[in-house]
């Protein structure tokens, strides 16, 4: 892969779809940010032209933005017992309604993002599309462009709550069905709502509230490793070299 290929795919995407996208090139990354109602004429024009040929979706992922960069989620300091996250908690039932998390520095909560692969010129696209309704986020199925993102869909509209208008068979794909909520939503409790457990005197399984108290299993720290300095500076050498 040439060291100017992520550039000319940027040049190509901004050409042929102008001022109603955004496309943006980060650590030799190119993203395309497509808003949702011209998702679909977008996503064709990917598969389909001579210029692109995305013809395989790798991947398609929910993403919810609330409260990014705060509280919690600061990725940019630490402390002895690791960041934040379970430990204050930012999650149903352990904040106040007036300092409920925000989506902050990002203008819509909940957003989708694809990976395409063009095998014919091999190039990477990430498609980002946000959905315009934070109360119910709906975004186009890409079910008749790429079939094989049916799954994909799917399991973003189980953990998220991302309706996928045109879906064939938009349904729970990972959690049981009854349940309630969805658990990758950045508001949803760490621990859960409920729990099971099965009742000897009645002979089956029943539901109550979650019995276990929030806690941190995994610590984390910010760090400087000798190994990444060492691989970045070799990083740095190579596109030097090229």
């Amino acid at each position: 892969m040439s060291n100017t290929q992520p550039q000319t795919l940027a040049v190509q995407l901004a050409a042929r779809f102008g001022d109603g996208v955004s496309v943006t090139t980060e650590r030799r990354e190119t993203m395309l940010e497509v808003p949702a109602a011209d998702l679909l004429a977008v996503a064709t024009a990917l598969r389909d032209e001579a210029d692109f040929r995305f013809q395989e979706l790798i991947d398609l992922a929910g993403v919810d933005f609330l409260g990014y960069g705060q509280g919690e989620w600061d990725t940019n300091s630490f402390a002895g017992n690791g960041f934040s996250r379970g430990v204050t908690g930012a999650t149903v039932g352990r904040f106040s309604w007036e300092g409920r998390p925000h989506p902050g520095k990002r203008p819509r909560r909940f957003a989708i993002t694809v990976q395409l692969l063009s095998l014919h010129h091999n190039r990477r696209l990430r498609l980002r599309v946000y959905a315009e309704d934070d109360q119910l986020p709906l975004i186009p199925s890409l079910t008749d462009i790429w079939p094989g993102v049916n799954w994909f869909e799917r399991e973003a509209f189980d953990l998220f709550g991302i309706v996928f208008e045109g879906h064939p068979d938009l349904r729970r794909l990972l959690t049981d069905y009854g349940f309630v909520g969805h658990p990758f939503r950045k508001d949803f409790p760490l621990i859960g709502n409920v729990e099971v457990r099965y009742d000897a005197s009645q002979k089956r399984v029943v539901y109550q509230p979650v019995s276990i108290e929030p806690r941190v299993l995994v610590p984390r720290a910010l760090r400087n490793d000798s190994d990444l300095e060492q691989a970045k500076a070799e990083s740095a050498d190579h596109w030097r070299e090229n």
